[in-house]
């Protein structure tokens, strides 16, 4: 194996820190990393968590927080008393707070169909206040949508393995993407940095892999991004055990400009040790026809049979 080669500390999570086996990088493209022992108002970010979580997850808060405010104001109505709301039927306590929980509904949404009014300083004061925070939290509601919308994000397909595969008279690390949407992204740059662990010991190093083709004009197609293994590899000499027992891992990064949005959009993934296919290469998956090329996207990571260069 090759020593004479180019290599970084880190990936900007400190020597000390990318000591151990584990996976830095998820497939999905979050990190591993925990912070601990900070107070709740330094760690907490609600607007990074209302753009970046899912759509159920989004969705399922705004209706809990609906139904959950519109308790709260229901219970400051029947406790003051559903006497002062005109238009309340019902012989039974709990219809009463139905009655209740229904007008904050008009009334935190503004809408106020005019059958049930607030009498009194009190009720007009919750009523008024209820309608300010209504106002607020679906115009906070409308900005969060509108930022998951407009969030550039670049939705790469990558094949579920890399592989060892001969190229040329040597042989390369490859894996292969495609974008499955019908997006346009233009001059798309690859980045692939390698981690593992040091000899006899359980610091990690990180190596910059020089690559066949660091970036293409159009993602039209499915790429193949290619790590020729030279001499000046640090991959050289390297064997599947050599991997596996360094607790390899195969840090991937995407950039690209997205026509749609016209801005920078990013994508990660990894590959652990064991997701290294040795001795395959990946299948084609275009057909042509006089109308154009398809792709077989499901095949993706479709791979064969290949026999190494020695």
């Amino acid at each position: 194996m090759n020593s004479d080669h180019k290599k970084y500390n880190d990936l900007g999570l400190g020597v000390k820190a990318s000591a151990g086996r584990y996976r830095i990088l998820n497939k999905d493209g979050s990190f591993n990393v925990q912070m601990t022992n900070l107070p709740f108002k330094e760690r907490v970010n609600f607007f990074h968590y209302l753009v970046s979580v899912s759509w159920p997850r989004f969705f399922g808060l705004l209706l809990l927080s609906y139904f959950v405010i519109n308790i709260l104001f229901a219970l400051f109505y029947f406790l003051v008393g559903v006497e002062y709301l005109t238009g309340i039927e019902g012989s039974h306590e709990f219809e009463h707070f139905l009655g209740a929980f229904f007008f904050s509904a008009q009334t935190l949404t503004t809408l106020g169909y005019g059958r049930v009014a607030p009498i009194g300083l009190i009720t007009n004061s919750i009523a008024a206040t209820e309608s300010m925070i209504g106002l607020l939290l679906f115009a906070l509601a409308t900005g969060m949508l509108y930022g998951r919308f407009s969030k550039p994000t670049a939705k790469i397909k990558y094949s579920s393995n890399a592989v060892i595969a001969p190229y040329q008279n040597i042989n390369g690390f490859m894996f292969r993407l495609l974008n499955p949407h019908k997006n346009q992204l233009l001059e798309v740059e690859a980045n692939i940095s390698l981690s593992w662990l040091k000899d006899n010991s359980e610091m990690r190093d990180f190596f910059q892999l020089d690559l066949e083709r660091n970036s293409v004009i159009f993602l039209t197609s499915a790429w193949t991004v290619v790590h020729p293994i030279t001499q000046e590899s640090p991959m050289y000499g390297v064997t599947d055990d050599i991997l596996r027992k360094k607790d390899a891992e195969f840090i991937i990064t995407i950039k690209a400009f997205d026509e749609s949005s016209a801005q920078l959009v990013y994508s990660r993934t990894s590959y652990k040790a064991n997701e290294v296919r040795w001795g395959e290469k990946f299948a084609y998956i275009i057909d042509h026809s006089a109308v154009g090329l398809s792709i077989d996207a499901s095949r993706l990571g479709e791979s064969y049979q290949a026999d190494l260069n020695l």
